[in-house]
């Protein structure tokens, strides 16, 4: 089925489906990864990720940077002051480089360790300063609407509402809320873009964002954490993929009652 590309501001995607470098047991394994999602943006903590691990090995050199646009983020921070100054810091560590994705940041701004929740003051106060400094924002946030609408005023490229906590793997927790999300931010802009970010377990949790008419999902520990990482990367692909046809294609109504399939009136012959 014919589908428009998904755009972030001055980003043009065909996959709908944004995938994260952490928590992998080696950096081979990340690049399997990200080859089988069929990504085409990859997520990097710039506070939390080491650029370089034990052995001396610098992470971008196992991320073809002809072939993925990196996005930074600033998982870690609980302050807007820390997100702004991780949102510069990885500014600084792309530019120059090769499809780096320095224009833009997955803006997190927690507020507290133990349910890794955004703080919706904090982050709309990051907000606003960072797109008057230039740049695109995408924001993690809850899956409230208000907030969500808050958001998109202040400027934000994309809001991100959480399905679940982060890591959690409960998947999409209220899809009632992701989807009144989706009519505020969408109501007066159908293209704006809507992605699931954070608690995706499985494929099932990827097809139910994305048909419920989210633009995109992110995630990274539904993978990296999966038992065989490289085959739930093809499942959260295809997933995605499913999910987004169903969409398009338009569900039937649900019903209380049954419905026969085959028809009640004809001829039988033969």
């Amino acid at each position: 089925m014919a589908d428009k590309p998904l755009v972030f501001g001055s980003h043009t995607l065909q996959s709908r489906l944004i995938v994260g470098t952490g928590k992998y047991s080696t950096y081979e394994l990340m690049q399997e990864c990200l080859e089988a999602s069929g990504s085409e943006v990859i997520t990097v903590a710039v506070r939390r990720e080491r650029l370089v691990d034990a052995n001396g090995r610098n992470i971008l050199d196992f991320i073809d940077l002809g072939r993925y646009t990196i996005l930074p983020n600033t998982a870690g921070c609980f302050n807007a002051e820390d997100a702004i100054r991780v949102a510069r810091l990885g500014r600084e560590i792309l530019e120059g480089l090769e499809n780096s994705g320095a224009d833009w940041v997955k803006l997190e701004v927690l507020g507290d360790t133990k349910t890794l929740l955004p703080d919706p003051v904090a982050t709309l106060q990051a907000t606003e300063a960072l797109v008057k400094e230039g740049f695109q924002v995408l924001c993690y946030s809850t899956d409230d609407p208000i907030t969500a609408k808050r958001l998109k005023e202040a400027g934000a490229t994309s809001v991100m509402p959480a399905g679940s906590p982060i890591g959690s793997g409960q998947g999409i927790l209220n899809p009632n809320s992701i989807g009144i999300c989706l009519e505020y931010l969408k109501d007066d802009d159908p293209t704006y873009p809507v992605i699931v970010d954070a608690g995706v377990g499985t494929a099932s949790d990827v097809a139910m964002a994305m048909e419920l008419g989210c633009d995109g999902v992110l995630l990274n520990t539904g993978i990296a954490g999966a038992r065989d990482p490289l085959t739930m990367s093809h499942a959260m692909k295809n997933a995605c993929i499913a999910g987004r046809q169903a969409f398009l294609a338009g569900r039937i109504p649900k019903k209380r009652y049954a419905t026969a399939s085959s028809p009640e009136t004809g001829t039988i012959t033969g």
